[in-house]
């Protein structure tokens, strides 16, 4: 990851584009394209792959783990549908390029990551963009119930069934956004959480995500 935070015309350029391809592909919240069109992408990468940051790709960022695809993190951000103030749990920090997209649409984020050397520079290298969500260390795939309720939930990996634990940490008539499947593909799934003991649940789309590795997962 870089960490002279230089943001020129050439990236600002680059971004727009991104937004753009993001449109055409679908992506229609308009809060959503404008954070993608603001959070500074190449920041999250080694200076020598600057020359990647704006493309549509996953890329990687040690020890088994990626930077999302824009187009993922676009559409995962869509479908929470983040009102300014949301109490919102991130389960898989990452690079903290989700983390900062749900920030700019105005959630209050929570957010865990078990990888510890990836933590620890995430850490480091979000409050220093002017990012500063509340970092967690540990197993996300039980979320952090300390914390809970939470209005929205987000999960960045892809998991072998909805875990009960984090379905209980959702406010009643918060939404849970999570890919569901088998190790090498997954389906999107939206919950919501109706009442106490209700759920709706909604498949869409396939994507591939790393795998969420914990008690309640893999």
């Amino acid at each position: 990851m870089a960490y002279k935070f230089v943001d020129n015309y050439r990236e600002q350029g680059a971004r727009k584009r991104l937004v753009a391809h993001l449109e055409s592909r679908g992506i229609a919240d308009k809060r959503v394209l404008k954070a993608i069109g603001k959070v500074p992408r190449h920041f999250f990468f080694d200076e020598t792959f600057w020359n990647q940051a704006y493309k549509d790709i996953a890329f990687p960022i040690g020890d088994g783990q990626t930077i999302s695809q824009p187009y993922t993190v676009a559409y995962q951000s869509e479908l929470l549908h983040i009102k300014k103030g949301d109490k919102v749990l991130e389960i898989g920090t990452g690079s903290g390029y989700q983390t900062c997209i749900l920030m700019e649409l105005g959630a209050n984020v929570y957010t865990i990551e078990r990888q510890e050397a990836i933590y620890r520079h995430t850490i480091r290298v979000l409050p220093g963009m002017g990012y500063n969500a509340h970092f967690f260390f540990g197993d996300g795939s039980k979320g952090i119930s300390e914390h809970a309720p939470y209005d929205k939930i987000i999960v960045t990996a892809g998991a072998p069934f909805v875990p009960e634990i984090l379905l209980k940490q959702l406010r009643i008539g918060g939404i849970l956004v999570i890919p569901v499947g088998d190790e090498h593909s997954q389906k999107m799934v939206t919950v919501i959480r109706v009442n106490e003991t209700d759920f709706d649940r909604i498949e869409l789309d396939t994507f591939r995500f790393v795998p969420l590795v914990g008690d309640q997962a893999w």
